[in-house]
């Protein structure tokens, strides 16, 4: 596993360790797959297309497959023996889309390392203009989505929850950016570093630092398949992002409790004014007693699982299971 290099090491820039090295700089794609069998040779046509159109650096592929049920696995294995750029990860089970992007990172090799999707909605000809930005002295280029050819609640709840997140965050994490981007080749170490296990990268990314870049591109939509990524798996990577990043939900259940109390002292305040002053309209105060217990157990039952989401990410982590497990790699070298 690759441990973050030491700030004192002095990492050259890509022209400068490519000429040291007398060999093209060498971009590494890191692509996780899950049940992509419609699309995946697809994808490949047009990624290899895209990228022969730039001769001067030299490639790999670094396939992550994600515990896929649907022939994903021989469609990979076929790539990776007609293509000696092509390195399948496999996956022992599904551990998640976050999960096979580090795989990925953990094996790319690349002075430069792009991490997309394979479903086309992230067009390869894109990942051209990243790298011209790295080449530009940028060390993390982010996609960042102009349009994006989703369902309109899709879209607006996405619109709606980055800009939460970015209010929210304690780091400035770009607007609609997913997990479309470029990381120079120290951006890359550093981010192999991060090894907690409910995993935000976009979060991540931003809080490293570094120069950093955006390009703008229209997303397109799924060419195959369905998405990978319903309702419940969104609301995770959701809420992932919130607590990874955001002290936020404990400090609302602070003042929460302080407004709580306040009303609290304020019915206590109203029930012995009526005590003493109008004793004869006093009644039971059934109703109010009703609604004041509602409401403070609401509060106690929410503030409960804010905090047990946090405790949560705690169990996790302390148990220092490994973030995932490959059954195998698949490679055939040239030779």
């Amino acid at each position: 596993m690759a441990e973050a290099i030491s700030h004192s090491v002095r990492v050259p820039v890509p022209q400068q360790q490519a000429a040291e090295e007398g060999s093209p700089s060498l971009v590494s794609y890191v692509l996780p797959v899950y049940n992509e069998v419609e699309g995946i040779r697809r994808f490949h046509e047009e990624l290899t297309a895209v990228v022969a159109t730039r001769p001067e650096f030299r490639y790999e592929f670094v396939y992550v497959n994600d515990g896929s049920v649907d022939g994903s696995l021989g469609i990979l294995r076929d790539l990776a023996k007609n293509d000696s750029r092509v390195h399948v990860v496999d996956f022992a089970r599904n551990f998640g889309h976050q999960i096979a992007i580090t795989a990925g990172l953990d094996h790319a090799a690349g002075d430069a390392v792009i991490i997309m999707d394979t479903d086309l909605q992230d067009p390869p000809r894109v990942s051209l203009e990243l790298i011209d930005a790295w080449l530009s002295g940028a060390e993390i280029v982010s996609a960042r989505r102009r349009t994006r050819q989703d369902s309109r609640f899709k879209r607006f709840t996405a619109h709606g929850y980055y800009r939460l997140l970015r209010h929210c965050a304690e780091v400035d994490i770009p607007v609609d950016t997913g997990d479309f981007r470029l990381l120079d080749r120290r951006a890359a170490e550093e981010l192999r570093g991060f090894r907690e296990r409910s995993r935000f990268i976009r979060g991540m990314v931003a809080s490293m630092g570094f120069q950093q870049a955006e390009v703008l591109f229209d997303r397109d939509e799924r060419v195959a398949g369905e998405t990978k990524y319903p309702m419940r798996k969104m609301l995770r990577l959701a809420a992932d992002g919130v607590t990874s990043f955001s002290t936020v939900p404990l400090r609302l259940i602070t003042r929460i409790g302080f407004v709580s109390l306040a009303l609290a002292l304020l019915g206590i305040v109203y029930a012995v004014a009526l005590r003493v002053f109008l004793p004869e309209v006093t009644v039971s105060g059934w109703t109010m007693l009703m609604v004041a217990m509602l409401f403070l157990g609401g509060v106690q039952m929410l503030s409960l699982g804010v905090i047990g989401s946090y405790v949560g990410r705690i169990y996790n982590e302390v148990q220092q299971r490994p973030l995932y497990i490959v059954r195998k790699v698949i490679r055939y070298d040239q030779d």
